[in-house]
């Protein structure tokens, strides 16, 4: 089977990700800070020695990253890369702040500009991280940076990704991103995006 090693994977499973990822081919691995959400691997972005090198196809990381301060990003992609094989891919979601930052104008701060399964999400929540979470002792909730399209796409590029491509999902306020370890052609990585994020 493949393996996917699900980064952050907090409550979700499987059938929480994209369609491809339930067609009973992939292997989970649940990675996780928190040890009451039962991942197989305990662990944090900045240290991921529980997972072996080149030991899983695809790395899931769904608003993760900005839970790192901005140094530590480039260290994050290479463990991510470090864990991958040599064909393999991650997938990155993450804020997209651009946005966040032309509602907040219009809503204001601290307004609610869509609720989740953790109630309403402000702008200050986005920027900053779950306020309630933080508030209950979670502060590894905190939220320390932040991307737009571009600065992600430079994140990816200066970790030595072969190729990525990323698009703003609108609806969900956020960048969805998928990086290849392999310098595939363009093309190809277009294919796989959409096979991923469908």
């Amino acid at each position: 089977m493949k393996k996917l090693l699900h980064v952050g994977c907090g409550q979700a499973t499987l059938k929480n990700l994209p369609k491809i990822f339930q067609d009973g081919s992939w292997q989970e691995v649940r990675f996780d800070i928190a040890e009451e959400v039962k991942p197989d691997i305990i662990g944090t972005l900045l240290d991921m020695t529980g997972v072996e090198d080149c030991s899983v196809d695809v790395v899931y990381s769904s608003h993760n990253i900005e839970h790192v301060f901005y140094h530590e990003v480039l260290q994050v992609l290479a463990e991510f890369k470090r864990v991958l094989k040599d064909d393999g891919f991650a997938i990155i979601a993450c804020p997209d702040l651009q946005l966040i930052c032309q509602l907040a104008l219009k809503a204001g701060m601290d307004a609610p500009l869509y609720h989740s399964a953790n109630g309403p999400i402000t702008a200050l929540d986005i920027f900053y991280g779950h306020a309630e979470s933080i508030e209950r002792g979670y502060t590894y909730m905190a939220h320390k940076t932040g991307f737009d399209l571009k600065l992600m796409a430079k994140r990816l590029g200066e970790a030595g990704f072969g190729n990525f491509r990323g698009k703003r999902k609108q609806a969900r306020k956020e960048l969805l991103f998928v990086a290849s370890v392999a310098a595939i052609p363009g093309e190809e990585m277009a294919k796989k995006y959409a096979e991923f994020t469908a």
